[in-house]
C-alpha cells in the first residue's frame, strides 16, 4: 500500500526570522475582552439614553415651568388683591361704626344740653312770674297799708286793723333777704324790718333790737298776743326781735340763709315780749 503524499508548503524566506509582532491572545483572553468591552459599551448605551431621558425632561419641565408660575402669580396677585380689598372694607367698616359712635355721643350730648337749657329757660320764666307776682301783691299791700297808716292818728290807742296791717305788711316781705343793716325795701335786718312794720300804723320804733325790746308794755309769753314784739336775750341788750303772728308763730328777718321766714316759737322759744298796739 502506498503512503498518502503530504503537500509541501514553500516557506517563507523570513520564517526563520522571529516576528516582530505581539504573539496572538489566546482565545479566553479574547473573549474576557469582548465581554468587557460590550459591558462599557452597554453601560454607555445605558448612560447615553439614561442621559437622553435626563436632557429631555428639563425641557418638558422648562415648558411647563411658566405656565405654572403664571398661573402661581395670578393666584397670588389675586389673592393679595382680596386680603387688600377685606383689609379696607374692614377698615371702612370701623370707621363708619366710630362715626356712627361719635354722632349718637354727640346727639346725647345734644339733647342733654337742649334738655337743661329748657329747663332753665323754664325755671327762669317761672322765677320771673312769680318776682312779677309777688311785686304786684307787694305794691298792693303796701298801697293799703299806705293808706291806712295815713288815716291813723291815734298811735297809743291805735285801732284794732292796725295789727292785721302790721301782719299783712310783714307777710308781704316774706323771702326777702337779710342783710345787716338792711331796711327794705327788699333786704332786712331784725330790727329794721320791725321798724317798717309798725311805721306803716304810724308807730316809730327805735331802731335797733336793744331799744325795742323796751319799747312799750311787757307782758309775758303766756299771754302773748297777735302784733306783740318778741325780743331774745335780756331786755334792754336783745339780740334779736320778731313779731308773734299767731297760732304759736312769728315773723322775723332770721338770718342770711334763711331771709325773712314765718317760724314756729317752739322751734326758737323767745326771752320775753312788748305790747305796742
Amino acid at each position: 500500500m502506498e503512503e498518502p503524499l503530504v503537500p509541501l508548503v514553500p516557506m517563507s524566506h523570513t520564517a526563520h526570522i522571529r516576528s516582530h509582532r505581539k504573539p496572538r491572545r489566546n482565545a479566553p483572553s479574547l473573549a474576557m475582552r469582548a465581554g468587557v468591552a460590550g459591558g462599557v459599551l452597554s453601560t454607555l448605551a445605558v448612560a447615553g439614553a439614561a442621559g437622553s431621558a435626563s436632557a429631555a425632561e428639563p425641557v418638558t419641565q422648562t415648558m411647563e415651568l411658566p405656565t405654572l408660575t403664571a398661573d402661581l402669580a395670578t393666584q397670588v396677585a389675586e389673592s393679595a388683591d382680596a386680603t387688600q380689598q377685606t383689609a379696607a372694607n374692614y377698615q371702612l367698616q370701623a370707621e363708619r361704626d366710630a362715626a356712627a359712635a361719635k354722632a349718637a355721643k354727640q346727639a346725647k350730648a345734644d339733647l342733654a344740653d337742649a334738655k337743661h337749657k329748657a329747663e332753665t329757660k323754664k325755671k327762669a320764666e317761672a322765677a320771673r312770674k312769680a318776682a312779677a307776682a309777688g311785686a304786684v301783691s307787694r305794691s298792693s299791700a303796701r298801697t293799703v297799708l299806705s293808706a291806712s297808716a295815713s288815716t291813723s292818728t291815734n298811735v297809743a290807742a291805735p285801732a284794732s286793723g292796725s295789727v292785721a296791717t302790721v301782719v299783712a305788711f310783714l307777710k308781704a316781705q316774706v323771702g326777702d333777704a337779710y342783710v345787716m343793716g338792711g331796711t327794705g325795701p327788699n333786704a332786712w335786718d331784725c330790727s329794721g324790718l320791725v321798724q317798717a312794720a309798725f311805721k306803716q300804723v304810724g308807730v316809730d320804733l327805735p331802731r335797733v333790737s336793744q331799744d325795742q325790746s323796751v319799747s312799750g308794755t311787757p307782758v309775758s309769753l303766756s299771754n302773748v298776743q297777735v302784733g306783740d314784739i318778741l325780743y331774745w336775750g335780756a331786755a334792754g341788750s336783745a339780740y334779736h326781735v320778731g313779731v308773734y303772728i299767731g297760732n304759736g308763730q312769728y315773723l322775723d328777718a332770721a338770718n342770711p340763709s334763711k331771709g325773712v321766714v314765718i317760724q314756729d316759737l317752739s322751734g326758737y322759744p323767745a326771752t320775753g315780749a312788748v305790747r305796742v298796739l
